[in-house]
């Protein structure tokens, strides 16, 4: 039995034959949705079900009322091109029992809206910028260098954050923010969730690039770094960011390597977490503030696909994001008292506390 819940295909020779066909070459991925792929196979027999076998997005379930039509499926499409599937060859073998329904992200539901997603001070507004916007900035930012980290490429603005000690030297202004997202600036003060941000203009900017498949490891941004509200803007290409709360209070992980703002050393994960995660579309606006910005933990897994409901969403461009923050005045005050480096006293706290940027 896999992670996802399915039993391994067997071909014709190892196991007696099933109303279940495993079926590879064939998904979202590819470009054939379910309904298509049930449509295909219904010449056949009737079909119950077309289900995803695993996170790839090119590989499915079909599941057929009865065994014969399941067998004349087999018999015909095997390792043959399908003229209703786009002419592909499809790879069939027996599945030994019908999937259980497969979950994003190693069983956890991804959600669609910051309604759905559920995590206080956490909000989401999708097509916040136009299409001709997003080309834009992007031709904007990649009109001007890149700094090359180990994963990905990152612009700062305004003040520059260091990896090496999660912070930002806020004695080191590089000037206003680009004359390019005045228009962004402009429109969050409309935000939802935001009651008062006259006193909480942006005047930090990190652009990140990541390469297709490339993702960022679990933190929280360093409370005496940045105030309360953190905004994530997606470009170019759609991701999964997942959110984790340690229920039994702080949780940092053991000493480990850090480049780059990456850390090295993969920590056991304790059993005692809260997860949950959404699904950042290009052109959508995140915002982090309250207790999604300061007592969950946030990341993005590295998958080169991200299952979203019943459907593959490929990773198939860079994804580039512009994270807006206000560089902290004083300690942070926050109620979140054992996520918070400047109320736990400790410069050893202090720098397990993950700030790395979207």
């Amino acid at each position: 039995m896999s992670k996802n819940g399915f039993s391994r295909p067997k071909g014709m020779g190892e196991s007696k034959s099933s109303p279940n066909l495993y079926v590879a070459n064939c998904g979202p991925a590819v470009g054939l949705t379910h309904d298509a792929i049930k449509s295909a196979f219904q010449s056949f027999g009737e079909v119950i079900g077309v289900h995803s076998a695993d996170e790839s997005g090119v590989r499915v379930i079909v599941c057929f009322a009865e065994i014969t039509a399941a067998q004349a499926a087999f018999q015909a499409l095997n390792e043959k091109p399908c003229p209703n599937l786009a002419g592909r060859v499809l790879h069939i073998r027996y599945s030994v029992s019908r999937p259980q329904k497969v979950k994003s992200n190693d069983s956890i539901v991804v959600s669609q809206s910051a309604k759905e997603l559920a995590i206080p001070g956490i909000y989401m507004v999708h097509e916040f910028i136009s299409l001709e916007e997003e080309k834009e900035l992007l031709k904007a930012v990649d009109e001007r260098p890149w700094k090359s980290l180990s994963k990905r490429r990152v612009q700062h603005y305004g003040y520059e954050f260091l990896y090496e000690t999660r912070n930002v030297d806020s004695k080191q202004f590089l000037g206003e923010l680009p004359s390019f997202v005045s228009h962004i600036l402009h429109n969050i003060q409309s935000f939802p969730g935001l009651n008062d941000i006259s006193s909480k203009l942006m005047d930090q900017l990190t652009v990140n690039e990541y390469p297709c498949g490339v993702g960022l490891s679990p933190h929280i941004d360093t409370h005496s770094a940045f105030d309360d509200l953190i905004f994530s803007l997606s470009l170019a290409g759609p991701c999964i960011m997942e959110f984790r709360k340690y229920n039994e209070g702080n949780w940092n992980p053991p000493s480990s390597t850090v480049i780059d703002g990456e850390e090295l050393t993969k920590c056991a994960e304790p059993s005692n977490v809260t997860r949950k995660a959404v699904f950042l579309p290009p052109r959508s606006m995140l915002l982090m503030s309250g207790e999604g910005r300061y007592a969950w933990h946030h990341y993005i897994p590295h998958h080169k696909v991200d299952m979203v409901g019943d459907h593959a969403v490929r990773r198939d461009s860079r994804r580039v994001s512009f994270t807006f923050r206000k560089v902290r005045i004083g300690p942070c005050q926050c109620i979140y008292q054992q996520f918070c480096d400047s109320q736990l006293g400790s410069e050893n706290d202090a720098m397990r506390m993950s700030a790395d940027t979207r």
